[in-house]
């Protein structure tokens, strides 16, 4: 298995596959990437079993934070089939259990087959370049105001709902291949340090090739209309600057201030809008559903407050709690909610190493950025009810394990790739 098609097949299959296009039969866990992503599970089980020897170098902290995570979901879904359960429940609950050893399967390819920093690059890269086509589309659905998706039809898949133009304060909000804005801007945010990485380490390209991806994904990030990837894109900044030599800085800055001067010239509504989202959060019902939800998630949780409800138990007929921690209290309790957390804390704990112990200023960069997009991703679940998205939570599990994967790689004893004789190609020109 070559590790760097592997995953950008399943790149291709998450972000470039409309999220609202299935595998009819198989319902709620038809999504192709959802059933890659369980081939990858079955993929690293048999390939962990099957080696001689491992090549880990030494403890991989990230990958036993997941097995930590994993083992409280799966100790609060025997307790949830081990009581009396509304039979409506029961599937919700496997399909939830499935996606995340979909999601899983991701993270410990990622982890575990990458075997060179060239490599773990390379899909860096791809998945920048991931990110610079879907920013692309999104700015193509908010200047056309159509979604263009729902004219993709995909032999073998069914449509789970039509793709629909979303609007909000008189300007459009694109949802690229997400099945909500929501969704789509918190995907942009959590890509967005990932193509600022590549802009300004990937010399193997022309400057136009590598700075296409975050110049799109900066041009996109404004006309989203979405709180939660301008809030994701200026978290992702300011912890990319804290790693940035103070040029770079004032580079990013000023650009920054570039792009406000042409908002105001070309649509200055615009930004009266994006003032108003913030402003005017304590009137939006969207905000009021939020912090209206405390009162209720508190008594499902006084229930059972240790294990929970069960993963994937409390379906939104009961409420839609746009917040992931919430509704993790609920149903996976303290523990899975305090394990889920601690997967957060790990990851970045071991890229911040990474970045104090690396001499390769690319690696440290790189470090740097997978912090930006991870800690993106832990405050963004805040903001909706993200286990419920599946392109976020691919794309947030695929940077969990590449996370670990730069530690492995970068730490003192990763093991060294076999060489291979001299080609043509190797030989030096006249």
């Amino acid at each position: 298995m070559n590790p760097i098609s592997w995953l950008t097949a399943y790149l291709v299959l998450l972000l470039g596959v409309p999220s609202t296009q299935i595998i009819g039969p198989l319902g709620s866990a038809g999504s192709l990437a959802m059933v890659f992503g369980l081939a990858s599970f079955l993929l690293w089980v048999v390939l962990r079993t099957a080696a001689a020897q491992t090549s880990d170098a030494g403890p991989q902290p990230v990958r036993r934070a997941l097995a930590f995570f994993l083992f409280c979901v799966g100790l609060t879904y025997a307790w949830a089939m081990s009581h009396p359960i509304s039979p409506d429940e029961v599937s919700p609950a496997d399909v939830a259990v499935l996606a995340l050893i979909s999601w899983s399967g991701t993270f410990l390819v990622a982890h575990d087959a990458l075997d060179t920093l060239p490599e773990l690059r390379t899909l860096v890269r791809r998945i920048a370049f991931g990110g610079g086509l879907l920013a692309v589309l999104g700015l193509l659905q908010a200047l056309t105001r159509q979604s263009w998706v729902d004219r993709v039809s995909i032999p073998g898949l069914t449509v789970t709902q039509v793709a629909g133009n979303f609007d909000r304060g008189g300007f459009p909000r694109p949802s690229g291949t997400s099945v909500h804005p929501i969704e789509f801007g918190v995907v942009i945010a959590l890509l967005l340090p990932i193509a600022l990485h590549v802009a300004f380490h990937d010399t193997t390209h022309r400057v136009w090739v590598r700075w296409f991806p975050a110049a799109a994904i900066g041009a996109l990030v404004p006309l989203t209309s979405s709180r939660s990837a301008y809030l994701g894109a200026i978290v992702g900044l300011v912890i990319c600057m804290t790693g940035w030599e103070a040029r770079r800085r004032w580079q990013i800055l000023g650009l920054a201030g570039v792009g406000v001067v042409a908002m105001l010239v070309v649509t200055p509504n615009l930004l009266n809008s994006i003032v108003r989202l913030f402003s005017g959060a304590s009137e939006d019902p969207s905000v009021a559903s939020r912090t209206g939800s405390f009162d209720l998630a508190a008594t499902f949780i006084e229930r059972a407050p240790v294990l929970g409800r069960g993963l994937g138990t409390f379906l939104p007929k009961y409420r839609i709690f746009d917040n992931q921690y919430l509704l993790l209290l609920v149903t996976v309790g303290l523990l899975g909610t305090i394990a889920f957390l601690t997967l957060a804390v790990v990851a970045v704990r071991t890229l911040l190493r990474v970045r104090r112990q690396s001499d390769d200023p690319a690696s440290r960069d790189l470090a740097t950025s997978l912090v930006a997009s991870v800690v993106v991703g832990f405050v963004s679940l805040a903001l909706f009810d993200a286990f419920a998205f599946s392109q976020t939570m691919g794309t947030l599990f695929l940077l969990l394990g590449l996370s670990g994967a730069l530690r492995r790689l970068t730490s003192e004893g990763a093991p060294v790739p076999p060489s291979r004789p001299p080609t043509r190609q190797d030989a030096p020109s006249a």
